[in-house]
């Protein structure tokens, strides 16, 4: 928020404080969870979002939520989502919304013949309200953000300031992971998903979220690094958390990143003059050769396990038949239920439980979209249909969100390896909404 007179490196320094503070006393991860919300609500009231505060707490929140999961921070599993979908709300309240975002109400509509048909098959067994909430929230906070931001006008710094509140919680989570396991060859024996590695929480998770950080310091680093000094913070920071996301050994997070990275390359190419091509070729070299960098580190660290693990094969080198980590058969089971029960689907929630007969076990799903189909039927077609071409009809006339490619690829790539469990998702998929105004980035103070 602008009336916040700290520096960057110095909110750099806070948030490593802050890992540090949580590792020492797990405690300290309530009362962070517990000030986060209360300190955003008083910039956001006392300034009545004249600034868009809602968009700054409410990223802060989405960069947050991993590292309070895995310290126990959070009050409850959907405690994030509930808190962003709160300040969005506030947010319509000071400064309304775009006619636009009724597109979004009827996107809400059509889950809820889902939701009719779960409260009247159920089971006694089954608690209802929690199965709901579960796999309903995600969507309805996708809904709630993107209502407040379609069409909401911010210039390109704004934004950037806004991907860097998600950053600075993701470098508390990057430096919590470093404690928890400061010595990764003790841990990784396998090639499967490595929970040692991960803070003792979802791998999946974990990498979704150092995945967006790893863009987010990319960016940083390459479009608002003026100074040296600059230029080492943000390369420092984008080289620890690509190591880290990397040795989670969930491969989800770090493809979404390359994916947003290769989009914002591609975009930044095509918008760009000749001079702004020719150094364009220049941070590409530069890119490649931290990549290979970090990558050979890794392998070292690991001892050739992350290879075999980005190669599909298991610890002896044999490769694996299943390339998705099991997910094939949790989305095989999916279009089964839908083309069963193609006009209604199975009710929501209810696809876990239906599961059970043709897998023998519940297992979650990973994948929103075969999720949708299967729960919501022809309903869930046509609410993904509308999440899907609404961001791209609302860019034909926002050439200027250079971010939209990548903020676009990150929703679409993150639903289908990590469902919506955590906000992430549905605040990235909102900010492709955004109507951004290009500003030449002013000199990042430190």
């Amino acid at each position: 928020m602008k009336n916040i007179k700290f520096t960057y490196t110095s909110l750099i320094i806070l948030h490593i404080i802050i890992a540090f503070a949580v590792f020492v006393l797990p405690f300290l991860s309530k009362i962070y969870a517990f000030l986060i919300p209360v300190i955003g609500a008083f910039f956001v009231f006392k300034n009545k979002n004249k600034n868009n505060e809602v968009l700054y707490v409410s990223a802060y929140l989405v960069g947050a939520e991993v590292f309070l999961r895995m310290t126990g921070g959070n009050f409850n599993n959907e405690y994030v989502k509930y808190l962003v979908v709160f300040f969005m709300l506030c947010g319509m309240v000071f400064n309304n919304f775009s006619k636009s975002a009724f597109i979004f109400s009827f996107f809400l509509i059509l889950l809820l013949p889902a939701v009719l048909i779960t409260t009247e098959t159920a089971s006694f067994d089954i608690d209802i309200r929690k199965i709901l909430v579960f796999n309903l929230s995600g969507p309805f906070c996708l809904a709630i953000c993107a209502t407040y931001m379609i069409n909401r006008k911010v210039v390109f710094n704004e934004l950037q300031n806004i991907l860097k509140a998600i950053g600075f919680p993701v470098i508390a989570t990057t430096v919590y992971l470093f404690l928890y396991t400061p010595s990764i060859k003790e841990v990784v024996t396998g090639t499967q998903s490595n929970f040692a590695t991960s803070g003792g929480f979802g791998p999946n998770q974990v990498s979704t979220i150092l995945g967006l950080g790893i863009f987010v310091f990319f960016t940083q680093l390459v479009l608002f690094s003026k100074s040296k000094k600059d230029i080492f913070i943000n390369g420092s920071l984008l080289i620890f958390i690509s190591y880290r996301g990397i040795v989670t050994f969930s491969r989800g997070g770090i493809f979404t990143a390359i994916a947003m990275i290769i989009c914002l390359f591609a975009v930044v190419y095509y918008f760009s003059n000749a001079k702004g091509k020719s150094k364009f070729v220049l941070v590409f070299f530069l890119t490649g050769l931290i990549s290979i960098g970090i990558w050979t580190y890794t392998s070292f660290q690991t001892h050739g396990l992350i290879e075999k693990r980005y190669a599909n094969k298991d610890a002896r080198g044999r490769e694996k038949k299943d390339r998705l980590g099991g997910r094939e058969e949790v989305m095989n089971a999916e279009i089964n239920l839908f083309l069963n029960n193609p006009v209604f689907g199975v009710g929501a929630g209810m696809s876990k439980y239906e599961r059970v007969e043709e897998l023998g076990q519940e297992v979650a799903s990973h994948s929103e979209i075969t999720r949708l189909i299967a729960e919501h039927g022809v309903f869930g077609i046509f609410a993904f249909l509308i999440l899907f071409f609404t961001p791209i009809i609302s860019y034909i006339n926002n050439k200027q969100h250079l971010y939209f490619l990548s903020f676009f690829m990150f929703w679409l790539l993150t639903i289908n390896h990590a469902a919506m469990r955590i906000a992430a998702p549905a605040f990235v998929y909102a900010l492709s909404l955004l109507y951004v105004q290009v500003k030449i980035p002013e000199e990042t103070e430190n």
